[in-house]
Parts: C-alpha cells; structure tokens; sequence
C-alpha cells in the first residue's frame, strides 16, 4: 500500500465524530475507502470474520471499528499473501494473546 493514501484514509476517518461501534458505513463505501473488493468483502462476512450490522433490505452497515480490523485483514491478504483461512488463524491468535494480555 502507499503510505500517503494509508495517511490520507486515517485523516478520512478522523474528519468527523462516529462512535467507534456505530454502524454507518455501506459496504460500497467500504470497498471505496479501503480499496477492497466487493467478492472479498463477502467472504469475509460468509466466514464470520466480519460481523456487519444488517439493515433492513439485507443492506450490511459497517462500523468505524470494524473498517479498521478490515484494513488490517486486507493488508495480511494482500501484501502479504494470507488466504482467507490464515487470516482467521491470525485474529483467533491476536484474539487469545489479548485475552492473556488482560486487554479483552
């Protein structure tokens, strides 16, 4: 990824107040800002490893919060390669080492 759009993205985020929790982002806009693919962004809510919030009309809406994790989902997938599978393995890791942690 270019460092200046990664720093352009992050100002994008921190224009305006949204609770880190609230779900207000389409997935189109998502796939916009994030430069995700619609097919992936999909995988990604069948395997659970997104939880968007459904709107009425099947619409999915996404939070602050969860744009970030899929950023950092996209950057293991696709700078450094990790399939889909791997991806759940790194966050059901990152997942357990906060817990140890005590930060979850």
């Amino acid at each position: 990824m270019n460092g200046n759009r990664d720093m352009q993205r992050q100002e994008n985020f921190e224009e305006f107040y949204i609770h880190p929790d609230e779900p207000v982002f389409t997935s189109g806009v998502v796939c916009r800002l994030l430069e995700i693919p619609v097919w992936v962004l999909k995988q990604l809510d069948a395997e659970n490893i997104v939880k968007p919030h459904r709107q009425e009309g099947c619409s999915r809406l996404y939070s602050k919060r969860e744009l970030k994790k899929l950023e950092r989902i996209w950057h293991y997938m696709n700078v450094k390669q990790v399939k889909i599978k791997g991806v759940k393995v790194i966050l059901e890791m990152e997942m357990k080492i906060e817990r140890l942690e005590g930060k979850g």
